[in-house]
């Protein structure tokens, strides 16, 4: 199985015994970090391997593809976020049609066991696992007690009397609400692109912007954010515009006007941290209208970013979405 599914993306240790947690784990927020850190716990008092065990593709991309959800975290993002939450090991299994129809006992045996020699999984209280989602905790544990696995259950993270969740983090993202995603992912939500020529309508407006493409991962709603943009170890406050040019009438965009700062950004990746949403879109009487208000805008951004550092996760150079020039 291992030749035909299972990959590993960090630190495979051939046959050692692991602590193995499973899911999708994407954003790796709150929750997933404190399953994390609980994993690592439970790995180290036994002398074991912190293992994660994701899957390539979402399994909704195959048994409900309309129900997939949008990305909050590029691949490369998430294995760096599962490493730094305590992960000595992550494996991906290439979920397919063969894979979904497994049984939760065949599960168990063939994928924790005979392949990743799992002697304790940590789990969530909503862990599901098997063909049609069957498994839980229970059968976790009754299955798993007749392989020699150990079951801990590590109880929901919280917030606002709520459980921190991925589609909780849609959900605000959908309606641009980038503090309460933040709140729920442990830090601002992050888009990376790549700076491409658009049509220069906002260098003849005075504010000159990278428009970005190539993005993989779920924008928050129409409207203008502050926001923190990261290109080749450089920090800026951007303002940044996400939907569609209603002025002139064209197409949805990703654009950031970055302050005090007039580089050559093309072919360059760029990441941004979302802090705050300014505004709704809006459709302007014409460009002195839509000039004033950028500047505005702009203003704005000198205020609600300028006493603040830039987030922890674009400071480091490895960080997430902290690319340099395409191709390089």
């Amino acid at each position: 199985m291992a030749n035909r599914w299972l990959s590993w993306s960090w630190g495979e240790s051939g046959e050692a015994p692991r602590a193995l947690t499973i899911g999708v784990f994407d954003g790796v927020h709150l929750g997933h970090r404190a399953l994390l850190e609980r994993l690592r716990a439970e790995a180290d008092a036994r002398r074991l391997t912190p293992t994660v065990l994701t899957f390539d593709p979402h399994p909704l991309a195959v048994v409900a593809p309309e129900k997939t959800p949008e990305k909050l975290v590029t691949g490369a993002c998430r294995l760096r976020l599962l490493r730094e939450s305590g992960a000595a090991a992550v494996a991906s299994l290439r979920f397919d049609r063969e894979v979904a129809a497994l049984p939760p006992e065949d599960f168990v045996r063939e994928v924790m066991v005979r392949e990743l020699h799992t002697r304790l999984a940590v789990v969530s209280a909503a862990f599901r696992f098997g063909a049609g989602a069957r498994g839980d905790v229970a059968a976790l544990r009754r299955i798993g007690g007749e392989q020699g696995i150990e079951v801990v259950e590590v109880p929901p993270r919280m917030a606002d009397a709520r459980r921190v969740s991925s589609t909780r983090i849609r959900t605000a993202l959908r309606t641009g609400d980038v503090e309460a995603a933040a709140r729920l992912l442990g830090r601002p939500h992050l888009l990376e692109g790549l700076v491409v020529r658009g049509l220069g309508r906002g260098r003849t407006l005075g504010f000159p912007t990278a428009n970005l493409e190539q993005i993989e991962v779920m924008l928050p709603a129409e409207g203008t954010y502050a926001a923190w943009a990261r290109w080749d170890g450089k920090l800026r406050p951007a303002a940044v515009h996400v939907g569609r040019r209603l002025t002139f009438e064209e197409a949805s965009t990703v654009e950031a006007h970055l302050l005090d700062t007039d580089a050559d950004l093309y072919g360059r990746r760029m990441t941004l941290a979302f802090v705050q949403r300014l505004r709704d879109d809006a459709r302007f009487d014409g460009p002195q209208s839509l000039a004033a208000q950028i500047a505005r805008d702009v203003a704005t951004v000198r205020t609600t970013l300028g006493p603040l550092p830039p987030p922890a996760a674009l400071q480091d150079p490895g960080a997430c979405g902290t690319g340099g020039r395409a191709g390089g």
